[in-house]
């Protein structure tokens, strides 16, 4: 294995590790109710918890979707755990337990009240619609070739009209407030604890603010750290990565790794 030639060992105290949920922590499935985080990366998560700076979720989901599917709360090592929601729109510690409330945008109002239609307009009537309160998302996965091709720039130009960010994805695209994006929840967390290392992991286009937060952790005389939890249907972040896994699977295998490098 060799994961720990990168991995920062030296300075746990002062290193923040940043990790996104789908595709990194838990695996893109068809139902994404159902997408469970990976049982060794909540593991690795708990251990390392005790011995890093802190220990954060950046996800593009809402904080109570990650409770759920995740399985934190309560978990030995985690007592310091923060998730960063809707691209750090919500915020969530386990020690106080509570989600800052969103209020929905006009704007997202209007895109949920014309969506479906333009979605039967393009013969993709069948697509499901996720209401994440502040974003709407399009699911094309399973609905055959060429569908989200055929939906992109439709839906790219009523997120424009109604001022909102587009944001393609793994086999979704999804419409959001552009307000926060996981760039600014990372500097966030860092500022928090004034780390002195910065680690992510990631795996989708959502997640390039992070990586470029990184860079500039890195132009500032920090340590950073970027990982990329790779598909087939993704490959966006390789190039920008230090450090290339394949999927959920490898990456519960490299924080268990680290871990046990940490004496976690």
């Amino acid at each position: 294995m060799t994961h720990l030639g990168v991995t920062p060992v030296d300075d746990p105290a002062g290193t923040l590790l940043a990790v996104d949920f789908d595709g990194t922590l838990a695996p893109i499935v068809d139902d994404p109710t159902r997408a469970l985080a990976h049982p060794e990366s909540v593991k690795a998560l708990a251990r390392l918890g005790g011995v890093l700076g802190a220990v954060t979720i950046i996800t593009g989901r809402p904080v109570a979707q990650v409770l759920k599917l995740g399985g934190f709360v309560g978990v030995p090592g985690l007592e310091r755990l923060t998730i960063h929601g809707q691209y750090g729109a919500e915020h969530w510690d386990a020690a106080h337990g509570m989600v800052e409330p969103s209020e929905r945008p006009s704007a997202i109002e209007s895109l949920a009240a014309r969506l479906p239609g333009l979605l039967r307009d393009h013969d993709a009537g069948d697509a499901r619609i996720e209401d994440k309160v502040l974003a709407l998302v399009v699911h094309t996965r399973g609905l055959g070739p060429g569908v989200m091709a055929r939906l992109t720039e439709p839906i790219r130009s009523l997120a424009d009209e109604l001022g909102l960010r587009f944001e393609p994805g793994r086999e979704v695209l999804e419409v959001r407030d552009g307000s926060a994006d996981k760039g600014v929840a990372l500097r966030q967390a860092a500022k928090k604890i004034d780390a002195r290392t910065i680690v992510f992991a990631g795996d989708d286009l959502g997640d390039l603010p992070a990586f470029d937060a990184v860079d500039r952790f890195r132009g500032q005389g920090l340590r950073g750290m970027l990982v990329c939890s790779a598909s087939p249907e993704q490959d966006a972040l390789v190039a920008r990565a230090d450090l290339v896994l394949d999927g959920p699977d490898e990456i519960a295998r490299w924080l268990n790794a680290w871990a046990d490098a940490v004496g976690a």
